[in-house]
């Protein structure tokens, strides 16, 4: 009896710290907001994990923006907005992660979706934020962080370089360029410089 309490107690601990892991709803949605636009966070929608960690709605939006929390089983802190345009693209790439495929795997996938018309991709540029920062200046509880690095993706699917004359890296700190040129993914990255 001794050791099954010992074991129903030890068992009750690691439930209580893998909970603790995850912050609450509320701080998961005051830092995910952080990498839009401050006109823009009060209304966006954002996605972050329950207290079992799993995947769920938040809040629901009423603006153009989707939010993703960080997530707390990687070091560091990355949260993301981006316009709900691209919400198709990036669900299904969370549906084909969660399957185990690999980047390839997925970038395929979606790219032979795209073509076919069966995966919709952005008519119009369609802006994503992604704001980063170092685990020892991310303080989960609080959710509060310092120290952040902000960079910007325009997705422009089937774009190149010769129908935006962007260049295919960048060649001077901040300078725009074109990734994955003619596919579905063509994007345009913004990279300023770091402090």
């Amino acid at each position: 009896m001794k050791k099954l309490c010992l074991s129903l107690f030890a068992l009750l601990l690691f439930f209580k710290a893998e909970a603790q892991q995850i912050p609450s709803k509320a701080m998961q949605i005051k830092s995910a907001v952080l990498a839009a636009p401050e006109t823009l966070r009060e209304g966006s929608m954002v996605y972050g994990y329950d207290s079992r960690g799993n995947w769920t709605v938040l809040r629901e939006g009423s603006n153009e923006m989707v939010c993703i929390a960080d997530d707390p089983t990687v070091e560091g802190f990355s949260v993301a907005c981006y316009h709900k345009q691209l919400e198709p693209f990036m669900e299904r790439g969370r549906e084909l992660k969660e399957e185990g495929k690999s980047f390839k795997e997925i970038f395929d996938t979606r790219e032979a979706e795209a073509k076919a018309g069966t995966l919709q991709m952005p008519k119009e540029g369609a802006t994503l934020y992604s704001l980063s920062a170092a685990a020892e200046d991310y303080d989960a509880l609080k959710g509060e962080v310092k120290n952040t690095y902000l960079r910007y993706v325009v997705y422009i699917p089937w774009a190149t370089q010769e129908s935006t004359g962007l260049a295919l890296k960048p060649e001077a700190p901040g300078m725009p360029w074109i990734m994955d040129p003619g596919t579905h993914r063509a994007h345009i990255m913004i990279n300023p410089p770091k402090e």
